[in-house]
């Protein structure tokens, strides 16, 4: 490919039309009038990986360091998500939450939690075991945090939202393959199709694929994302939960455990567990990609993972094989529960990106490179903090111009 210096498509080159690149386009339509955005997604549609395969929470901010991206973005963008959906009149609800603890192992986490939600502004209340039922009847612990301000939506409305009202165009069914970039020209990427688009600055908003565009920018991203496979099921009997019941996370591990939800449709959503994908995109044990499994194991970071957390690990392993065994853990919450109860329904992969020392990077990861912002790790509560994210990347990019 050969850029010339005066024949740009665009100004900006969004890759990834998931609710992260499209709040970027709308960050930087509303900046700057006038910018020219185009955003290439590969998918025929918008939000088909992490933005349309999660539980539909707008988290409160309180599981997340004080003072992290995460913290400060998630309590911020859970305020702007309810008035987004406000606005535009798309179906969401502040439902609030429970965070129960079931042993007496987890009481000093949970009080941690309290601290760190106070520490991030947020409101909490704490419960002791009679008052659970107050708010879930059916759900049993020793104690619990109840978070006023956890909400639910519905996140692909939003994003495409988001897509409408960026004024940005949106190329679907659009894979990137390769970028040309040189620092005083711009970019210039070649699609699967075999056409050139040519722009001054790209947002990488790849998602399960950003560090490979990272790479193919030219740009060493120096983390490989590893893909975590969610499996869900859906509640047969949804009037055992009146909202949101999560257990109390380990702070070693960016996942929140298997909890509950209700979600917008009164569907109550059971999950997810944590297991590793055979695929970017392995929704299940039968999709498995020989390159994408070989880049996954050829990363040091990923053996450091498993040699770290094989107990934890071995765990997740045995409830996505054994739905005795995750209803198990469901009863721990849940006691009138059944397997009976449990209805298989679509899973999600978290784009988890981890480090050569096998570190999970724990708070939202974007970095610069010449003509390019690279968002390499945003799973949630990234679709939360989508509006907040989108305007940090907008920013930086309308430096970079």
């Amino acid at each position: 490919m050969v850029l010339v210096r005066a024949a740009y498509d665009c100004d900006v080159l969004v890759i990834g039309g998931g609710i992260v690149g499209l709040s970027t386009a709308y960050a930087i339509t509303r900046a700057a009038p006038g910018t020219r955005v185009t955003v290439l997604e590969k998918e025929p549609g918008p939000a088909r990986h992490q933005t349309g395969r999660n539980s539909g929470v707008i988290h409160s901010g309180i599981y997340y360091r004080p003072g992290s991206l995460k913290a400060r973005y998630a309590v911020r963008g859970a305020a702007e998500m309810v008035k987004f959906c406000a606005e535009y009149g798309i179906p969401h609800a502040v439902t609030g939450k429970l965070i129960v603890a079931t042993d007496r192992s987890e009481l000093p986490r949970l009080h941690a939690l309290v601290q760190r939600g106070r520490e991030n502004g947020i409101p909490v209340r704490e419960l002791g075991a009679s008052q659970i039922t107050e708010y879930e009847p059916e759900v049993r612990g020793l104690a619990a945090i109840h978070v006023g301000t956890t909400g639910i939506c519905d996140f692909v409305a939003v994003a495409r939202q988001l897509a409408h009202g960026s004024g940005a165009e949106i190329r679907y069914g659009t894979r990137v393959v390769r970028v040309a970039r040189r620092p005083d020209r711009g970019v210039a990427v070649l699609t699967a199709s075999g056409d050139i688009v040519r722009g001054r600055v790209l947002v990488n908003c790849a998602g399960l694929h950003s560090d490979e565009v990272a790479r193919l920018t030219g740009d060493d991203p120096e983390v490989r994302i590893v893909p975590f496979r969610g499996e869900y099921y859906e509640l047969a009997r949804p009037d055992l939960v009146r909202g949101l019941v999560y257990p109390v996370p380990d702070p070693a591990f960016p996942f929140l455990g298997v909890h509950l939800t209700r979600g917008i449709d009164g569907g109550v959503h059971i999950g997810p567990n944590a297991v590793p994908a055979l695929a970017r995109e392995g929704y299940g044990w039968g999709t498995v990609r020989l390159r994408e499994l070989g880049a996954t194991l050829t990363w040091p970071g990923s053996w450091r993972i498993a040699r770290r957390h094989w107990r934890y690990g071995a765990g997740e392993m045995r409830r996505s094989l054994s739905k005795r065994a995750f209803t198990e853990a469901v009863r721990r919450l849940l006691p009138g529960v059944s397997e009976s109860d449990l209805v298989p329904t679509a899973a999600g992969v978290r784009a988890q990106a981890v480090l050569r020392d096998g570190t999970l990077v724990d708070d939202f990861l974007i970095r610069e490179g010449a003509c390019a912002v690279h968002v390499l790790n945003a799973p949630s509560p990234a679709a939360t903090a989508s509006l907040p994210i989108g305007r940090e990347v907008g920013r930086r990019v309308l430096a970079a111009l």
